[in-house]
């Protein structure tokens, strides 16, 4: 379907911040003008990309989409192909967002985000790898700091728990947040986790 972009770079929709690169958006989350990423050009799929998605697994598809944003000198192809791959394989539902089809004659289907080890959604999008493949002094430590009010936190943790150079810590509301809540969120014993 796609192959590897030769070299995406970032912008802000405020117009204050651009050219940078992809890991340089993840890294910073906001434009320095306070204003969100985007890609400076939105790559064109072919025309047959839903023939060609529709015999992809979840994580050959998903590989196919990063492809188009991220250059092959940040992650290599291997690399993204193992991000990836490892990201998806906790989740339990073999095609990770099974779709449910609610009423056929009028063709209403429901996409299901909760196959994570938490139930909510964000277990299928809180996936962070940045050190693939750097050694040395090329890794680096990523902190990931969150104050959720619900299902955000244990979501974070899940994702990043037990992940090398990755420490998250999670900061709630004592009595805020529901009792299966607080439970993953302070029942996980990795030692990146705070």
């Amino acid at each position: 379907m796609s192959s590897h972009t030769t070299s995406q770079r970032y912008l802000s929709t405020r117009g204050g911040s651009y050219g940078f690169s992809f890991e340089e958006t993840v890294l910073k989350g906001l434009a320095t003008d306070q204003g969100l990423f985007l890609p400076e050009d939105i790559p064109s799929l072919p025309s047959n990309w839903q023939d060609d998605g529709s015999h992809m697994s979840f994580s050959e598809l998903a590989f196919q989409f990063f492809s188009l944003y991220i250059a092959p000198s940040e992650i290599e192809p291997v690399a993204l192909r193992n991000i990836i791959n490892r990201s998806y394989s906790t989740i339990r539902a073999p095609s990770v967002t099974p779709t449910v089809t609610l009423n056929n004659a009028r063709t209403i289907h429901l996409l299901e985000l909760c196959h994570g080890e938490t139930f909510a959604f964000k277990d299928i999008f809180f996936r962070v790898i940045r050190n693939e493949g750097k050694s040395g002094k090329d890794r680096e430590h990523l902190t990931v700091l969150c104050a959720p009010s619900g299902d955000t936190g244990s979501a974070a943790i899940y994702g990043l728990r037990g992940k090398k150079d990755v420490s998250v810590f999670v900061k709630y509301p004592t009595g805020k947040v529901g009792p299966i809540q607080e439970a993953q969120m302070t029942t996980v014993t990795d030692r990146n986790v705070h």
